[in-house]
């Protein structure tokens, strides 16, 4: 199949780039063909994020989008930011001393999975041919290398790659530019990053994992537009940071962010997120309520310092493939949506007067640092390398002063190059970690919680979770980290069994929630993560 554009992924940024060629399309009376997919069984079923959404790049893309419908219903009425000291005691800051990069007036608490499905149809109504359940797994190029399109696996394998009753085979996709939307360690982006060396010029990349529960709570403790932040307690072992958002009709969401540098292999993201709910800020709002859904995602949060160049012939990367998340806010939707609005005036430039243009798109690049959304990261490009090298206290400080009385205008950039994976620290140097066990009413484990994802995969096809050694895991993750996988996986896939006396790696590939914290904290960076079936994994609603 031929077309002008291929999008891969139908995030915010994937279909924002879709929606702008087509408006830029019909303003200049030109016919650009659009094709999006989306490895979701829906626009927004692998949609998760906190999430309050700051409406500067929709309210570019979409002005009308109040009045059309769009799913942001709850604006911020207040901010509070707490410093959690113990598992019973925390600090509420005075509104003063809150960075200004996390007041939210003007905001919004949002579904961003909702979001993402008004935000297709808009793009289908602007004729954007969208076709959920077709994940991209091949990047194509011509023979001088740069990208021709991408194709779909095939469907209908069984675990050992042999043909099914079922068996479909991909379907090629040509396009004179692709662009890769694909979200936080996306398959394709990684691939690109590696064969164009675009992150040569840059810091490594750092990631969270953020955790979040969706509540229904009682009417009395609910108080619509409050948006709640804290560090601290229960991460001793770990920076990031906690959530409440209170959504409409007596809902919230409650979450935890840790970053993926923390040294300690006992440490366990998804018990750190349980255990915090007993917290008195927390307990008092859940109590009584009723947790309605569960799931976890990866987060690119190495800003502008980590920012890999983002064309390459034939090809973009936007969104959170790239890294565009503006950490100091906690926010990405807005800087995503914004690359791809400027990748696609940047394409259709090369599109006009039905030519193909170059190949090059070099232009990208500068086009979206010099953007407010390239400029909002460049003030906030000291935010994640303070709280690497400093830690939450001596951090927090620095990067008061910096957003605060500075604007994010310091002289000077900090940089943090230790990737992630090699912040972790053999087992035996590290303390260990007992976890409370869950009561069932405000902590729960992790089987429970997948159900909750309404996570579904085809059990027999190819595992979509490869080891490049499969000895690895027991013979040195074993033995030296002891099996971090376990823990840092929030979703129970992997587990260390006995078979025939000996220990072995098992792998529940059916339980995956598709969050990529597996092929990012493998301390031997042994496991790749790559598409299953289309349509497979978690089915979010109203996340």
């Amino acid at each position: 199949m031929e077309y002008d554009v291929v999008v891969v992924g139908g995030g915010p940024a994937g279909l924002a780039t879709a929606i702008r060629l087509k408006q830029l399309a019909i303003e200049k009376n030109q016919e650009i063909s659009v094709c999006l997919l989306e490895k979701g069984s829906e626009v927004g079923a692998h949609i998760l994020s906190g999430a309050v959404m700051e409406t500067r790049a929709l309210d570019e893309l979409l002005p009308d989008w109040k009045a059309d419908g769009a799913p942001l219903n709850a604006a911020v009425t207040r901010d509070e930011v707490h410093l959690f000291t113990t598992e019973r005691k925390s600090v509420k800051l005075a509104n003063f001393m809150i960075p200004p990069s996390m007041h939210n007036e003007g905001n919004y608490i949002v579904s961003l999975g909702n979001v993402s499905r008004w935000l297709g149809e808009q793009a289908e109504a602007l004729e954007v041919e969208i076709y959920p359940g077709f994940p991209a797994a091949e990047i194509l190029y011509h023979e001088d290398g740069s990208i021709k399109g991408v194709a779909t696996p095939d469907m209908g394998l069984d675990e050992n790659g042999e043909k099914k009753d079922s068996y479909e085979p991909g379907m090629e996709l040509h396009a004179k530019y692709t662009v890769f939307a694909e979200g936080c360690r996306g398959q394709l982006g990684k691939e690109l990053l590696s064969k164009f060396n675009l992150d040569a010029d840059s810091d490594a990349q750092h990631y969270g994992i953020g955790l979040k529960e969706l509540w229904e709570i009682k009417p009395e403790n609910h108080e619509e537009g409050l948006v709640v932040h804290g560090s601290g307690w229960p991460l001793e072992d770990a920076t990031g940071g906690s959530f409440l958002y209170h959504l409409e009709n007596n809902q919230v969401v409650v979450g935890l962010i840790v970053d993926l540098n923390y040294t300690n292999p006992h440490l366990s993201p998804f018990d750190e997120f349980q255990r915090m709910k007993h917290h008195p800020v927390f307990a008092k709002v859940l109590e009584g309520g009723r947790r309605i859904s569960y799931g976890a995602r990866a987060i690119a949060k190495g800003g502008l310092n980590a920012l890999p160049k983002m064309s390459m012939p034939g090809g973009l990367l936007v969104g959170c493939d790239a890294g565009t998340l503006n950490f100091a806010k906690i926010k990405g939707t807005h800087t995503a949506m914004k690359s791809g609005m400027v990748a696609a005036e940047v394409l259709f430039e090369q599109l006009k007067d039905n030519g193909a243009g170059s190949a090059n798109l070099t232009q990208f690049d500068q086009a979206f640092l010099d953007s407010w959304a390239g400029q909002e990261l460049h003030e906030s490009r000291n935010f994640g390398p303070a709280m690497h090298k400093y830690g939450m206290m001596i951090g927090g400080a620095f990067n008061y002063l910096d957003q605060k009385l500075f604007k994010g205008k310091m002289s000077f950039t900090l940089h943090d190059t230790t990737p992630d994976y090699a912040a972790m620290k053999p087992a035996a140097d590290c303390r260990t970690i007992e976890y409370p066990k869950p009561d069932g009413k405000l902590s729960f484990d992790k089987l429970s919680s997948v159900f909750l994802t309404n996570t579904f995969h085809e059990e027999n096809q190819p595992c979509h979770l490869r080891l490049t050694d499969p000895s690895i895991p027991v013979a040195k993750n074993l033995p030296i980290y002891d099996a971090p996988e376990q823990r840092y996986c929030p979703a129970g896939v992997y587990e260390i069994i006995e078979e025939k006396g000996e220990p072995e790696l098992q792998i529940n590939s059916q339980n995956c929630i598709h969050c990529k914290t597996c092929d990012i904290k493998d301390p031997s960076q042994n496991i790749t993560w790559v598409t299953p079936e289309g349509g497979g994994g978690p089915s979010y609603p109203n996340m």
